[in-house]
């Protein structure tokens, strides 16, 4: 029985007992590296993606295999390019990477990937990626930002709605709670800079937006001033909770039929 959930933290004979057993189940943390406002580390995006996966994968690793790779970096992030301390990658390059670890998983014998985003400018390339290489691979790949889970649980942690938010309460406290050393709160006044508030756009129409012009001046939405490190161990438990209940949820896992295939 292999108790290690990390990847990273496995050797390759666990790693091939692992992919050996039924159900076994792969999971892939998605983030960014991209600045955060003065007060948060360049790598919140990931480093809380990775927080929920790690914490998800325990509370089902009784019932079936589970293993989490390390966070994946790079991300769609060049709407944060203006204020620097970003790097970011093309759609193009960003599909070819989580094909490749796609691939790599198949050769492994492991056919069920669940993808933990914790970027904002991934979702909508994320959920183009795995409808396309679900199909190319037959594997049952998902894709899930726990942002946006339970958001009727997450309203009774914060004082402030998160989702949607840069360098907010909610990243805040999830950084206080899984890494205070690198949170800046000396700065956190600095955070407030943005006002008045930039562009927002119109309901129901979309549009490319630097954040240059969404959140100017600070570059962060959001008030992180009453963010703790008990909130960001409650978001976290929130969801790695539901995280948790769609790794078991067995309709998800099913290989997607090969509708390119021509035989009806």
């Amino acid at each position: 029985m292999i108790d290690e959930v990390e990847w990273a933290r496995m050797t390759r004979i666990e790693l091939a007992e692992f992919a050996s057993k039924p159900r076994a189940l792969v999971m892939l943390p998605v983030g960014s590296l991209e600045q955060h406002g003065p007060h948060l580390p360049t790598m919140t995006d990931t480093a809380s993606a990775h927080a929920a996966a790690v914490r998800a994968a325990r509370l089902v690793s009784a019932e079936l295999p589970v293993a989490v790779m390390p966070g994946m970096w790079l991300g769609l992030s060049e709407h944060h390019l203006p204020f620097g301390a970003t790097v970011s990658v093309c759609f193009q390059t960003f599909r070819a990477i989580v094909d490749d670890i796609a691939r790599s998983l198949k050769v492994l014998g492991v056919s069920r990937l669940l993808i933990v985003n914790g970027h904002g400018g991934n979702v909508e390339p994320l959920a183009v990626t795995v409808r396309e290489l679900a199909v190319k691979h037959s594997m049952a790949i998902v894709t899930t930002t726990p942002w946006y889970l339970s958001p009727i649980e997450t309203r009774t942690v914060f004082d402030s709605n998160p989702v949607g938010r840069h360098a907010c309460e909610g990243e805040t406290s999830i950084m206080l709670a899984i890494a205070p050393d690198t949170v800046r709160k000396e700065r956190f006044d600095d955070a407030m800079r943005s006002r008045p508030h930039g562009v927002r756009g119109r309901e129901g129409f979309y549009r490319f937006f630097s954040f240059a012009e969404v959140a100017p001046l600070a570059g962060c939405t959001g008030d992180p001033r009453s963010a703790t490190a008990e909130k960001g161990e409650k978001f976290l438990a929130i969801q790695a909770k539901a995280l948790a209940e769609g790794i078991l949820d067995e309709s998800l896992w099913t290989v997607p039929k090969a509708v390119w295939s021509g035989s009806g």
